[in-house]
């Protein structure tokens, strides 16, 4: 099955004089299960619909390309947020984008959901539109914009769209396309899971739900308004839930924003039929000359066997948007994708990933789940495990044993993604074994993420413990399997909750360890997390109790630096958090210290012998 229409002329080649649905993204066509507008396309057309393509439109004419679709535009501002893809934490432009072609940047606008659906109003009238993928998922309530330093309203009033599709949007895409099939109006599909909309205050009927704070009052910047905000994002993580959630509104001036509850998560026959879709596994050609979309080299030859994350990291924000239920594929279904792998002619053998949100999950984390839905107060894994967990890595196992024996596969690996204190909760050492012994190349990445339980905390990790005991083990079973093997700790710094002396404390962790990370992820408050509520309010929404945040770009730099102490380019920020913390014990050239003096200070100076305890010792001698 060729790639679907981005031009005219491939929408001619296959007898078509309009589209159906025409998908405008902020990436590059990629035709990989991995890419949502890959996955929402082939799914559509998977049930009759014709769907065409438009990629990072750059003007009128773009728009367009393909005329006024039958049914509806779909927008979305690509795989990743595209803020998050122009700029550092640090709100530095980026020169890269791995979602463009040859990775060139600038290919997409600033908050492209938001430019893209204004200019399809502006050119195509009340055409319907409605907007989903990351981007809008994370943005369906009135939320704190760390570009802007302030609190936007929901980016379904931003942007003039009629619909707001949130989460994994398989199954309400189908119920969408058909009801618009069938002569309904967009603005009546009111009643669909996994959707948002807006409703005159006037018209609204009232339904049992919960309801935030109006945007009004977050958005007000003073110690209220911040609580008000923490209120409001501790009742949509409540509440995200597609078992026990209600819905959720949110009044915005004269409208009211409406969240139905989520979509229920694929079950594993229906995960298996959306991954069995005829899917090129690569870029469009056409962006061959441009030196192809680099984006997919990481996703090429890897395998997402699973979805949703039980582990619901504070800072991440896939929980919010997958959901915490884990559902999985089936072992065939994951066996005949790495067949079809193995036939392409670039493959040499190696699956690179088999994994996914959490790599070593395979099903919910307790029968709870499936009848009452996620606990509302509390996680499955941290600050400590739940009982009710149920640790079992058999399945997993299982299919990465049926998977090395596939003629053609030389080695199936893990890369990251494995949650360390869940196997390392597993009494039976098998899977760990044969992690280490088959499915490490080299190197395997585990998130810790800190070294002060007080910030692992804030984050919705475990103790820093349980990684020294994981690690501990690590090594132990690498060195019996006569392996030299490392473990690369994912690490995070200027997370609220952590002062100037926990970096400092995570400085010293690194410098006892010998690690230099190359790489070092400064805390981004991006839209739909629990941590970026604490960054805006400095208040922990669950709780809501104080949280110190280091939010001025002097301190996050000093934090960021700490952590890279021995590049030379940080000496001066780390000398500047080390004399601010009065760590003057970790400021020379003796073993544990983390950076030299100053050339000229008194530290720097040679010591000069102290005559008394020379004579005490020379009089003792003789």
């Amino acid at each position: 099955m060729p790639f679907l229409p981005i031009t005219t002329e491939e929408m001619t080649e296959r007898g078509w004089d309009a589209a159906d649905f025409i998908i405008v993204t902020g990436d590059a066509y990629v035709d990989h299960p991995s890419f949502g507008t890959a996955m929402i396309s082939r799914v559509l057309e998977s049930h009759g619909y014709r769907v065409c393509i438009i990629p990072q439109p750059q003007a009128d004419a773009d728009y367009r390309r393909f005329g006024t679709p039958r049914l509806a535009f779909l927008v979305n501002g690509g795989n990743i947020d595209p803020m998050v893809a122009h700029y550092t934490a640090a709100k530095k432009k980026r020169s890269e984008d791995a979602y463009s072609p040859g990775g060139k940047a600038g290919l997409r606008p600033d908050r492209a959901t938001i430019t893209y659906t204004r200019t399809l109003r502006r050119l195509f009238g009340d055409v319907p539109i409605a907007i989903g993928g990351l981007e809008a998922s994370l943005r369906r309530f009135a939320h704190y914009d760390y570009w802007d330093d302030r609190v936007r309203p929901s980016i379904l009033a931003d942007s003039g769209a009629d619909l707001l599709m949130f989460g994994m949007g398989e199954r309400h895409i189908v119920e969408i396309a058909d009801r618009l099939a069938a002569g309904e109006d967009i603005r009546t599909l009111t009643d669909i899971r996994g959707t948002c909309y807006l409703v005159k205050a006037t018209d609204y009927q009232p339904m049992p739900c919960a309801e935030c704070p109006s945007y009004e009052a977050v958005s007000v910047p003073d110690e209220n308004g911040k609580k008000q905000y923490a209120i409001s994002c501790r009742i949509q993580q409540q509440e995200h839930d597609a078992i026990r959630g209600k819905a959720i509104i949110q009044r915005h001036g004269d409208d009211i924003l409406v969240q139905n509850p989520p979509s229920m998560p694929l079950a594993t026959d229906e995960l298996d039929r959306v991954y069995a879709l005829p899917f090129m596994r690569d870029y469009h050609p056409s962006y061959e000359a441009q030196g192809g979309v680099p984006g997919i080299a990481e996703v090429k030859f890897s395998i997402i066997h699973n979805r949703g994350c039980t582990g619901a990291c504070n800072f991440c924000a896939l929980a919010y948007h997958q959901g915490r239920m884990v559902t999985c594929r089936s072992h065939d279904s994951v066996i005949r994708e790495v067949e079809d792998i193995v036939k392409m002619p670039d493959f040499k053998g190696y699956i690179h990933d088999v994994g996914g949100p959490t790599a070593n999950f395979r099903a919910p984390s307790c029968e709870g789940q499936l009848k009452r839905g996620l606990c509302k107060d509390k996680k499955c894994l941290a600050p400590t495990m739940c009982p009710a967990v149920k640790v079992d890595h058999s399945d997993y196992l299982t299919l990465l044993r049926r998977l090395r024996k596939i003629d053609g596969v030389k080695k199936v690996f893990i890369r990251s993604g494995i949650r360390f204190d869940y196997l390392l909760a597993d009494k039976d050492e098998s899977f760990f074994k044969e992690l280490i012994g088959h499915h490490v190349s080299g190197q395997l990445k585990v998130a810790p993420e800190h070294v002060s339980d007080r910030v692992l905390k804030y984050m919705g990790k475990p103790s820093f413990s349980v990684y020294e005991k994981f690690r501990s083990r690590f090594y132990e079973l690498t060195k019996s399997a006569g392996k030299k093997q490392y473990l690369v700790p994912y690490l995070m710094s200027s997370h609220p909750g952590s002062t100037i002396n926990d970096a400092i404390k995570l400085a010293q962790f690194l410098k006892k360890e010998g690690l230099h990370p190359e790489q070092v992820q400064d805390f981004y408050p991006t839209p739909g997390t629990v941590s970026t509520c604490m960054f805006y309010t400095g208040l922990d929404p669950m709780t809501m109790q104080p949280v110190y945040v280091p939010r001025t770009p002097k301190e996050k730099a000093e934090q960021r630096a700490l952590l890279q102490y021995y590049r030379p380019e940080n000496r001066a920020l780390v000398l500047a958090a080390l004399q601010k913390a009065k760590r003057y014990d970790l400021i020379g050239t003796a073993p544990g210290c983390l950076v030299a003096p100053p050339a000229g200070s008194r530290q720097a100076q040679p010591k000069k012998p102290d005559k008394k305890k020379f004579s005490r010792y020379s009089r003792k001698k003789k």
